[in-house]
């Protein structure tokens, strides 16, 4: 039988210490860091508002709920329950290149808000699949690159965050088809 926490280890390793280069030593904790992708988020969102119609709004909706939902039950409600340790915390040669902050590992919220984004925004706007998934992978690469997550921490983050975000996108078609219905 496969060590599940084994193979996680050595993935950690092979990602953080593996692809350890200087141009990812100074990219990775500047994509891993939430503050960067405001500026573009804030954006994204105004644009939306003022040239996506109601097709824009329902959408700038359902990712905020979606991303919501996604962090607040990955941060509060999961960390808490399964209390898995950061790999900075207890592994040693961690290439650490931001802070090891105290909270639990598992499922990276990072990697659930940016795959719930990119669930819910792909089916809202279908040629922005490639670009949503991408930075959804990259940032969650970059968790494990600057050595705060397991590579497990962020595949449970996307499943859990894809779950959230199928969810609340059908109780929006749900409620769409009762509204029209009546």
């Amino acid at each position: 039988m496969l060590d599940v926490e084994w193979l996680d280890i050595k993935l950690f390793y092979l990602i953080n210490n593996g692809t350890q280069n200087r141009a990812f030593d100074i990219l990775m904790p500047w994509v891993t860091n939430r503050n960067n992708w405001w500026p573009l988020i804030g954006a994204i969102v105004v644009y939306l508002l003022v040239f996506g119609k109601r097709k824009g709004r329902v959408a700038i909706l359902v990712v905020g709920v979606a991303v919501g939902l996604s962090d607040f039950t990955a941060s509060s409600v999961i960390k808490p329950m399964l209390d898995r340790i950061r790999p900075c915390h207890i592994l040693e040669g961690v290439n650490l290149l931001v802070n090891c902050t105290k909270s639990y590992s598992f499922p990276s919220s990072h990697a659930a808000n940016i795959f719930a984004l990119a669930v819910a925004g792909s089916y809202y706007y279908r040629s922005a699949i490639a670009p949503l998934f991408i930075l959804a992978i990259v940032i969650g690469y970059s968790r494990v690159y600057v050595g705060v997550h397991y590579p497990f921490d962020v595949l449970g983050g996307y499943v859990w965050g894809g779950l959230i975000a199928v969810v609340v996108v059908w109780m929006e078609r749900k409620i769409i088809n009762v509204r029209r219905e009546t």
